[in-house]
């Protein structure tokens, strides 16, 4: 490319092989195009716990994710959201076309919860969350659902949603009675919790990057 005089720097035409740039303060152009300097991409999971809002900062002072992730000193942002009281697993990357294939409906990567409820769905209730619950003026929310295990006139409940509308997991059980005592996110597509204790975070390994692009449609 040197050689057909399709490299500039700076405006200059490069015409000696081995010639040298700064990618921070020169501009280099290949044919045609400037060439950019590209940041690598990282991911971490976090396990947020409760009482935490999902942004690296709040003005009002309350805890945020910002603050558990601070020492990582990196620029990296959620990937979705976990409200204040909801637990479990939040990914964290600069990868902003992995974030928003994770975060868009038409992609259908699947999000798991564990929900703790005040009471035992009736099959009436599981039908009615498989078969879509209208939470909005769009279109009604589905979700794979289970129970658990049940005791002591609670249960836990493990639903799969496909979508990240605002508290979806909680407006569904709310639109059919259920009071949520508890709510945890367990798995993004194949990314899982696991012993994560709370409030920790950990990089990603490269299995699981590949995983979770493949999940979102990258491969």
């Amino acid at each position: 490319m040197i050689r057909a005089g399709e490299v500039t720097v700076n405006g200059h035409v490069v015409t000696a092989l081995g010639t040298k740039a700064d990618p921070h303060r020169d501009r280099v152009v290949v044919e045609g195009r400037p060439l950019r300097l590209a940041s690598k991409r990282e991911y971490f999971a976090l396990n947020k716990p409760v009482g935490v809002i999902t942004t690296l900062a709040d003005p009002e002072g309350r805890p945020s994710v910002g603050d558990l992730v601070k020492t990582l000193e990196r620029a990296l942002h959620p990937v979705g959201r976990l409200d204040f009281h909801t637990s479990g697993l939040l990914l964290l990357t600069n990868d902003g076309e992995l974030t928003a294939r994770l975060t868009h409906a038409r992609y259908h990567v699947p999000k798991t919860y564990v929900a703790k409820v005040d009471h035992p769905p009736t099959d009436a209730d599981l039908n009615a969350l498989r078969a879509g619950i209208r939470i909005d003026a769009g279109r009604a929310a589905h979700a794979r659902i289970h129970v658990a295990k049940s005791g002591g006139g609670k249960s836990w409940i493990t639903i799969t949603i496909y979508e990240g509308r605002n508290r979806q997991v909680r407006r569904m059980l709310e639109e059919l009675g259920f009071r949520v005592e508890k709510l945890r996110r367990t798995s993004i597509g194949p990314l899982s919790l696991g012993s994560l204790p709370t409030g920790h975070v950990r990089a990603l390994t490269s299995v699981e990057v590949t995983a979770l692009r493949r999940a979102a449609g990258f491969e």
